[in-house]
């Protein structure tokens, strides 16, 4: 399955950096942009998240909440996020059942390098206040970022 534009974003629970559970349907009545990324502690995913750090009160000021989903276990996630306060939650699929259900995992990645599978791609959903996807994007090259304006064009809209 995947996740389209103009469809309802499907929910989920998942562990935090803190392994606290995080349920997206909690932030009903905000927006919310759910990121995938690869892996923790890679440099393009640190890059990324970064930049949405960096911009937090942005979206703040957008109401509007910032979710950051990869297949790392919480405490690699706690180990990333204390090195560089991210300041949102960061989730772990581990059992990669998020990322399956919204379409986006690799099937092989990097495949002439490592060839891991069912790692996530890297991904940004804009859902409205009633968890409507407003957009998507998912990108098929992992060094690839998401288009940041796109992103917030979507939450003002």
């Amino acid at each position: 399955m995947s996740v389209s534009v103009g469809s309802v974003a499907p929910d989920f629970t998942l562990k935090n950096q803190n392994t606290e559970d995080v349920t997206l349907s909690s932030f009903r009545g905000k927006k919310v942009v759910v990121l995938f990324f690869p892996f923790a502690n890679t440099s393009v995913c640190t890059k990324e998240m970064c930049t949405f750090r960096d911009a937090l009160s942005d979206y703040k000021n957008l109401d509007a909440q910032v979710l950051g989903i990869s297949v790392d276990s919480p405490f690699s996630l706690k180990l990333w996020d204390d090195k560089n306060n991210y300041g949102f939650p960061l989730l772990s699929d581990f059992n990669k059942e998020v990322s399956t259900l919204y379409g986006v995992l690799y099937e092989s990645f990097v495949p002439a390098k490592f060839d891991y599978k069912g790692v996530a791609k890297r991904s940004a959903f804009v859902l409205d206040e009633n968890g409507v996807v407003k957009y998507a994007e998912v990108l098929e090259v992992a060094g690839d970022e998401p288009n940041y304006d796109n992103i917030q064009a979507a939450l003002k809209s």
